[in-house]
C-alpha cells in the first residue's frame, strides 16, 4: 500500500515523538499546537503547514531537514 504525504508525516511525527517519550499531550505543549490537531496528524488526516512543520521539528530538536531525512519519505 502506497502512504500519502500525510500519512508519511503523520507516522514520522509519531516515530519521533515516541523514541522522545513524549505523550501526545506533552508534544503538543512542546509544539505550542492542540493536542487534537497533534493526534489528527498522526492519523494522517490533516494538511500541516510548512509553519506547523518547523514548530513541529524544533519540539523535537530537529531541523526540518532532519525531520525529512527518512526512509519513509523515499
Amino acid at each position: 500500500m502506497i502512504m500519502s504525504i500525510k500519512e508519511k508525516v503523520g507516522k514520522r511525527i509519531r516515530e519521533l515523538r515516541h523514541a522522545k517519550g513524549l505523550s501526545q499531550e506533552k508534544f503538543s505543549f512542546e509544539c505550542e499546537l492542540d493536542r487534537t490537531y497533534i493526534a489528527s496528524i498522526e492519523q494522517g488526516k490533516r494538511n500541516v503547514s510548512i509553519v506547523n512543520i518547523e514548530k513541529i521539528a524544533k519540539a523535537l530538536g530537529l531541523t526540518v531537514t532532519e525531520f525529512f531525512d527518512s526512509n519513509i519519505f523515499q
